[in-house]
């Protein structure tokens, strides 16, 4: 679980450092690898400065314990976990060939089957090669979504990726997806401006100055058959999501909630509104979806379970949805 938090901090941490950069300049230069790479880097040394329970009585540097840790893989060269270990220290202080030859061991170990080892590769390829996203770096990361549909280090290479090709529709998709695992506030406000500006909507504005009402416009009440309680358990995340019957995708707002916070009574405003321009508010009749994922996936996956009504604001703000029936 400490290795989950720490990912996302991390993450977080380098779409508030990268982005702007990136906005400003249009590809990923050297100034803002630097910048990306100086985040890991800090957040590294506070880690171990932090996290380690008990401090050696002459800490050794962070080149000596990579050292160690590379002379002990040339006398244990299948130890996978030493050598992904190996591949983020070497990101972390700079050294990106380096570190893309321990990624090759670590995936060649793994037969290319774990998607965070392909992110991690392709992210030190693209550090490698001057912020540029080669072919093969945007296989890695083509590769890692084909096992891991909301990577979110896949999904955030992916759409810049798909915006460097001038695909707007994908990038746009994929930071949607990433917008629906629900990083922190700031990093959704980011993903926000640049999904309404690929899809050619009005640009949203920062917060302290959204214009978008906190008040709840529908309220859900959500809750479980017993069968399926009993099937996917407490840890499955449900989530709630509001769309135009007339146009599907994208989602108008969404939300998501813990298996076991089931029964409850959800509301959506204009506040959650997945894109800036598209409210709650605006619209008449209402898809609301519930969909339990054992994944964690926002995107259906083949045995999710899930419940759906349609609504007619004028009529009822308030609906209850059962999660019963299982995705084929």
């Amino acid at each position: 679980m400490i290795w989950v938090v720490m990912g996302c901090m991390l993450l977080a941490a380098t779409l508030v450092v990268a982005w702007p950069l990136f906005r400003r300049q249009r590809r990923l230069t050297p100034s803002l690898l630097t910048a990306v790479a100086t985040v890991l880097i800090v957040s590294a040394v506070v880690y171990s400065r932090i996290g380690t329970p008990v401090a050696p009585e002459a800490p050794a540097t962070i080149d000596d314990m990579v050292a160690s840790l590379a002379a002990r893989l040339e006398e244990n060269p299948e130890d996978l976990n030493g050598w992904t270990m190996l591949g983020r220290s070497y990101v972390q202080m700079q050294r990106y060939p380096e570190a893309v030859a321990a990624y090759t061991r670590a995936v060649a170990l793994e037969s290319a089957s774990n998607a965070q080892t392909l992110a991690d590769f392709g992210e030190a390829v693209v550090l490698s090669e001057a912020g540029q996203i080669s072919d093969r770096a945007e296989q890695l990361f083509e590769n890692a979504l084909g096992l891991e549909t909301n990577n979110p280090k896949a999904l955030f290479y992916g759409g810049i990726a798909a915006i460097e090709r001038n695909d707007r529709a994908l990038a746009a998709d994929r930071w949607e997806a990433l917008l629906a695992l629900a990083p922190p506030a700031e990093i959704q406000e980011v993903l926000r401006q640049r999904i309404a500006e690929w899809r050619g909507l009005e640009q949203p504005v920062l917060s302290g100055e959204s214009s978008a009402s906190n008040a709840a416009v529908i309220s859900a009440r959500v809750s479980l058959a017993a069968e399926v309680a009993a099937k996917i358990g407490p840890n499955a995340t449900v989530f709630i999501i509001a769309r135009d019957p007339d146009q599907p995708s994208p989602p108008i707002a969404a939300t998501r909630r813990m298996a076991s916070e089931l029964p409850t009574t959800v509301t959506l405003g204009d506040a959650d509104a997945m894109i800036p321009g598209r409210l709650l508010s605006g619209f008449d009749r209402l898809e609301i979806i519930a969909r339990a994922s054992t994944s964690g996936e926002p995107i259906a996956q083949t045995g999710d379970w899930y419940g759906e009504e349609s609504m007619v604001i004028s009529e009822s703000a308030a609906v209850e949805i059962v999660i019963e029936h299982e995705v084929q």
